[in-house]
């Protein structure tokens, strides 16, 4: 079997999308020699590096930038057609919209969340996403997306297309342990001190940050010392949030960290007394899988995915309330009992995601589709 991957929305900056890129198909192409898989790189980044060694990957490099809607669909607009005239597959998977397709083969959409459809603040960009989406459902073939309350979402705006789950993923047996001496020395080179609350997601508005960092003002007039570290790369709320943490007089109290290598993110888990993740909306969540990997216990918003990934066995709090914030982060590192009840429950959950099973999963789905009758229609970008 011949897969085309266009991949072309990745980069080396840290996602969910680029985790399970790497995990998944590095266990696909691992588990199928027999397999060819034929990537197509963003002009910005060589994905081939994530594949060193695999003798049944081979990359084409394309002018399409990984970031910037426009410049990906107008670089991407002639690039299409040209490579789809040229290049013949069993099965194409797009992983961004707006979709790309062949005319002669099945074609995968992978849909990691569809946040557009809830931007109330800007009624054209909202216009414009329910239309590349309803387009996008319309012309694949089948769509992949990261959890069943996913799933729930697509289906609910356009249920034509069948909707398969394939979770994204996370490696607990290759996280490597951390030692007393590495967690203190991150925690000086840093200056943070002992048994900080950790929250992990670029800065922007939907994380909910804002509300999490009020909630550690109302912990402080309880008197419940509790620190906050927020692991993130600025995506344009950043400069807001840091004007917050002033006006709250909250230095020394709240730190933001950015850039921070993959060891450094793993020691911040195991050094962390809770992780906390406030977003008001995600398509899935791989900071609790990392938490769970580290022994870390949690405090999340009350939303429906991240009760579908563990099952109901954290403690939760509705993430529009600051008071509800601040409840259940006092709860998550006061209650000794809770807190090892999380340990042992996530230490277990973790291994529902390792890569190779997942992986057997999204390869079933390839295996269905390239069986169906090659009866295509021929929707050109």
């Amino acid at each position: 079997m011949k897969i085309g991957l266009n991949a072309t929305i990745l980069n080396d900056r840290p996602s969910g999308a680029r985790q399970r890129f790497v995990g998944i198909y590095g266990a696909l192409i691992r588990q199928q020699p027999e397999n060819e898989f034929v990537i197509y790189e963003p002009r910005d980044c060589r994905l081939g590096k994530w594949f060193a060694g695999q003798d049944n990957v081979s990359c084409r490099p394309t002018p399409i930038p990984s970031t910037g809607r426009v410049g990906k669909f107008l670089a991407g607009a002639r690039y299409w057609r040209e490579a789809h005239r040229r290049d013949s597959f069993d099965v194409f998977e797009a992983m961004h919209m707006p979709l790309t397709r062949p005319a002669d083969a099945p074609t995968l959409l992978t849909i990691h969340d569809v946040r557009g459809l809830r931007d109330t603040a800007n009624l054209l960009n909202r216009t414009l996403f329910v239309r590349v989406l309803r387009d996008a459902l319309k012309r694949a073939d089948h769509v992949v997306t990261v959890s069943h309350a996913m799933r729930a979402e697509i289906l609910d705006f356009y249920d034509r297309t069948p909707v398969s789950v394939v979770y994204n993923g996370f490696d607990a047996g290759g996280a490597g342990e951390v030692s007393q001496a590495e967690m203190a020395e991150f925690r000086s080179r840093h200056g943070l001190p002992e048994g900080y609350v950790l929250a992990v997601g670029h800065l922007e508005d939907r994380k909910n940050y804002a509300r999490l960092i009020e909630a550690i003002a109302v912990l402080a007039a309880r008197g419940v010392d509790c620190p906050l570290v927020i692991i993130g790369n600025d995506s344009g709320h950043g400069a807001a949030l840091r004007q917050q943490i002033a006006k709250l007089q909250l230095e020394g109290k709240v730190t933001l960290l950015s850039g921070l290598s993959d060891a450094d993110v793993r020691r911040a888990y195991h050094a962390a007394r809770l992780l906390v993740f406030p977003s008001a909306y995600e398509g899935f969540g791989i900071p609790i899988l990392e938490a769970m990997a580290a022994g870390t216990p949690m405090a999340l918003s009350d939303l429906e995915i991240f009760r579908e990934i563990t099952e109901g066995k954290v403690i939760y709090f509705d993430h529009r309330s600051v008071e509800a914030i601040a409840d259940a982060v006092e709860l998550g590192v006061s209650s000794q009992e809770r807190r090892e009840e999380m340990i042992a429950y996530g230490s277990r959950r973790v291994q529902d995601f390792a890569f190779g099973a997942l992986a057997a999963q999204l390869s079933a789905v390839h295996k269905s589709l390239a069986s169906q009758p090659k009866a295509f229609s021929a929707c050109l970008p």
